[in-house]
Order: C-alpha cells, then structure tokens, then sequence
C-alpha cells in the first residue's frame, strides 16, 4: 500500500496553483501584470497595499511559476511567464459573471522608472 503522505496525485500541481490563485491581493497582481511588467513600487500605487504585502504575494506566485522577477539597478520588474494564466482568470470572470473592479489611477506618485519614463513623456 502506499504511504499517503508521499503519494503524489496526477492532480497536484493544477490544485497547487489554484490554490495561490485564492487570494484577492494576487489576483489583483497578476491583473496589473496583464499589460507587461511592474515594479513593487508601481503595483504599491495601484492598489494600496503596503510594499513588504505586495512582496510577499509576488513571492507566493513566483514560488508557484506564474511570475519572474528581473533586476534593473536598484528596481525589480515583475512579469507573468505564461500568458496562458489569463485564460483561466477570464473564464472564471465569464463563470461568475464578474469581474475585476477598474483600478483607480495611482493615489499616490510613483517614481519607478516607467512612471517617470511615462510622466516625462506627457510633459513635453
């Protein structure tokens, strides 16, 4: 017989990443995401969570494959790996009927390199 606890279901890994897909603070990383990549600092202004929260989540969904981080200076830019990830967002938005609320333009400024980049641009 086998030992249930290192028995390995054909299942597992779908359920794995499901289970990170459970948290609202992540989903709405990844929806941020859904454009290209973001800094910590970029994702802070979005959505209101402190950096440490944000960071975490990103570690929990990097942990699980569905985001990479890449390293420019002093910023971290994250990014999801496989696209194929919004596939199944956007089919449990068509099943429930409802989805993402709009983010609000940041509250509060953010100086990473892309808003400054942006910033800079609309000012000339």
């Amino acid at each position: 017989m086998l030992d249930q606890e290192t028995e390995t279901h054909p299942f597992d890994t779908q359920v794995q990443i499901f289970k990170v897909l459970t948290h609202p603070a992540r989903l709405a990383i990844l929806d941020i995401l859904r454009d290209g990549e973001h800094c910590v600092c970029h994702m802070e202004a979005h959505l209101g969570y402190r950096q440490a929260y944000i960071s975490q989540q990103l570690s929990v969904l990097r942990d699980a494959g569905l985001v990479q981080d890449r390293r420019d200076g002093w910023n971290i830019f994250y990014s999801v790996i496989d696209a194929r990830i919004y596939d199944v967002l956007d089919a449990m938005i068509q099943i429930t009927g409802q989805g993402y609320p709009e983010l609000k333009k940041p509250n509060v400024s953010c100086a990473c390199p892309m808003c400054s980049t942006q910033t800079g641009k609309g000012s000339n």
